[in-house]
């Protein structure tokens, strides 16, 4: 059996996304729920806003492969009626006002594209390597622009459809967008620095252009989180942790549990914060 790499022995370079470093983040237990139980803890149901988040994702990819001369505003809302997930919603009347209400927000923000601006990528898959990790991640649009002293640039595009409101300190702090914004340069050896997070129920969008130094910041965090992860996963693979799993993977209970997929499965979540219905994450007017 391999044995852990302890202090002293050379560690392999540890593969993630940053979505996997975040759960860490935000709760040991669930991460581990998440990535390492086997076999895994039962989840909840379907959530709408999920749903529904998914579906507009979706939508705006399929527009974008569609034919340049086929990317019209109805084409976009189309895709999101025949591409519509009916999971998490209260009935079918929620479900049907839903879609109605994520078409108006799709044709609207296709409204004010340019179809024949074709993205680098959609749907992109990106990653990088440093000495300690491996990381990649999925960006939702690609798009390459020119600057004002004429030379190219990369920008990553986030879609959102949260009832949150965004601000510009979401995209500046934003870890794994910074992630994706190093991972695309480096493959595409062209500069990016600027991340948009595209709310689409408030139609606005929200901007940061990162320096080298705030890229680098971002990445020395995730180097950090990732050698917690890996101190962890290398224990609770080898079998090490009888009577300790939960001082290595300590739930962290809040306001957030109720909307945990593993809420059922953990005492003390279900403690601190009542269940939420499925559908209680949308939002109630756009």
């Amino acid at each position: 059996m391999e044995q852990p790499a302890f202090e002293g022995m050379p560690r392999r370079l540890y593969p993630c996304t940053p979505t996997r470093l975040s759960t860490w983040l935000d709760c040991p237990r669930r991460y581990r729920m998440t990535y390492l139980d086997r076999p895994p803890a039962p989840k909840g149901p379907p959530w709408a806003h999920n749903s529904l988040g998914a579906s507009v994702h979706n939508a705006l990819a399929g527009w974008w492969r569609l034919e340049r001369a086929q990317r019209t505003v109805t084409a976009a809302g189309d895709l999101l009626e025949s591409g519509w997930i009916n999971q998490g919603y209260a009935d079918d009347t929620q479900s049907a006002q839903q879609r109605e209400t994520a078409r108006h927000m799709v044709e609207r923000y296709v409204a004010g594209l340019d179809p024949a601006g074709e993205p680098l990528g959609v749907e992109r898959t990106v990653g990088t390597r440093t000495e300690r990790i491996v990381v990649t991640g999925r960006i939702d649009r690609l798009d390459e622009r020119r600057r004002s002293d004429g030379d190219r640039a990369l920008v990553v595009v986030d879609y959102k459809t949260g009832r949150r409101p965004l601000t510009t300190d979401d995209a500046r702090t934003s870890m794994p967008l910074a992630l994706y914004a190093l991972a695309a340069g480096r493959m595409f050896h062209t500069e990016c620095r600027l991340v948009e997070l595209h709310h689409l129920p408030t139609a606005t969008v929200h901007a940061w252009e990162h320096s080298a130094e705030s890229l680098g910041r971002h990445l020395r965090r995730a180097e950090s989180i990732a050698a917690e992860c890996a101190d962890a996963d290398e224990h609770f693979q080898a079998g090490l942790l009888a009577g300790r799993v939960d001082t290595v993977f300590p739930p962290r209970p809040g306001p957030a549990c109720g909307w945990c997929d593993y809420r059922a499965s953990c005492p003390e979540g279900s403690a601190t914060a009542a269940a939420r219905r499925p559908w209680e994450g949308l939002a109630v007017a756009l």
